[in-house]
């Protein structure tokens, strides 16, 4: 016996056209593109070292993996964009967002937390507002520097969602809780300095009276000068090198002494101030830094107009409380307050190329909801030459951690 609707109509599968070669063609980009989005938002994404402030761990032109599940995904906040683009079309250079439609923060299941010592990509928390024509630079920083009137008038100003503000990559140095501290250029975790990374930099004091090192050592080591310290002497060179290179550099043709250089206590800064920009009370800078606690969810402390340069963006801005302060009183969401208890978990973060770096000695915690994963591996890598005359073979499909020895 066969039923009815088992039954091949034969004259609608005779009937039936096949599909045209351009409908195909859109069928599997429109599946390739909904594939490689989810992937991106709850997998992996791909990132690109654009800056030496990780030297020598990651280098220009390491293009790598970043790890979602790591930390669990991210649910996008900003939900309605152009699948696969970042923050800015290409070409028009116009927004590749809506923010019309807004999600809360909410963070999927992952296999860990982040942890001290792991390299993290996360959104950029100044980057929220940025100036159209030069988004890559901090603009409160801008502000700081030139006066708000004239960073205004220089050029139109975009609002960007959490999500959507530039990718950065850095090492977690201090997790919530942690009492952070920098002592002549040395971090400390609760009293403990941390360990030294075998890549990253610092800035030495090279005596020599044959000039300096030469261009081309310089070039083949992967040395920089620092030109953030004022020229000394005739004899006197700062350059960030690693610290197995200081034994090489002493044997360079002139080379009298190598020494560690660094900011005294108490020097303030000139052209980057840094957090929390209050030099009445915190002379900063950043090799000497703090002490300052990294706060945790849940905890509670009091306020006062000593520490509220501290705390005043992570309560008016990440946390979306009002904030007001009169008379050497807070108001916050119109209630008189003397304490703050947090509802997010904070992170700060550093460049292993500690004097090449504006990290979070500049611009101060890292909201969990800004984080976007852990660095993975390195799937291709490249120096200065381009990808044909300078291709690193040695970092071609190497973890992050396999890297770092």
């Amino acid at each position: 016996m066969q039923l009815a609707f088992w039954k091949k109509n034969k004259k609608d599968t005779k009937n039936k056209k096949k599909k045209p070669v351009w409908r195909e063609w859109v069928d599997a980009a429109v599946f390739a593109i909904v594939a490689a989005t989810i992937i991106r938002t709850f997998f992996v994404e791909a990132y690109t070292i654009p800056t030496p402030s990780m030297e020598g761990s990651m280098l220009v032109n390491d293009y790598l993996f970043v790890s979602k599940l790591s930390y669990g995904p991210r649910v996008p906040m900003t939900p309605l964009a152009v699948p696969l683009v970042h923050n800015t079309m290409p070409i028009t250079g116009g927004k590749s967002y809506t923010d019309a439609v807004k999600w809360k923060y909410h963070r999927w299941w992952g296999f860990g937390d982040v942890e001290r010592y792991d390299v993290v990509v996360f959104n950029f928390p100044n980057g929220d507002t940025v100036l159209k024509e030069q988004p890559e630079a901090d603009y409160y920083a801008l502000c700081r520097r030139f006066g708000r009137d004239a960073v205004l008038s220089s050029g139109d100003i975009i609002v960007r969602p959490v999500d959507k503000t530039d990718n950065y990559i850095k090492r977690c140095i201090g997790i919530p809780g942690d009492k952070l501290e920098v002592r002549d250029g040395v971090a400390y975790i609760n009293d403990k300095p941390t360990p030294t990374f075998p890549h990253s930099k610092t800035t030495f004091l090279v005596k020599s009276n044959s000039g300096g090192l030469s261009a081309d050592f310089m070039e083949r080591s992967n040395i920089d000068q620092d030109p953030s310290f004022a020229p000394g002497d005739a004899q006197s060179f700062y350059y960030m090198m690693e610290n197995d290179q200081v034994d090489v550099v002493k044997q360079q043709p002139g080379v009298a002494s190598v020494t560690p250089a660094f900011y005294p206590k108490g020097f303030v800064e000139a052209e980057y101030l840094p957090f929390p920009y209050d030099t009445a009370n915190y002379k900063w800078n950043r090799d000497n830094y703090g002490p300052l606690m990294i706060p945790k969810k849940g905890t509670t402390i009091t306020l006062t107009p000593q520490n509220i340069s501290i705390y005043r963006r992570i309560i008016g801005v990440y946390e979306g409380n009002t904030l007001e302060e009169k008379g050497g009183q807070f108001i916050i969401n119109g209630q008189a307050a003397t304490s703050y208890t947090f509802k997010m978990d904070y992170y700060w973060m550093m460049g292993d190329n500690r004097h090449n770096s504006l990290d979070s000695r500049y611009w101060g915690f890292v909201p969990e909801d800004h984080v976007v994963g852990k660095a993975w591996f390195v799937w291709l890598s490249y120096g200065k030459e381009g990808m044909f005359k300078d291709f690193r073979w040695r970092r071609i499909f190497r973890s992050i951690h396999s890297l770092e020895k």
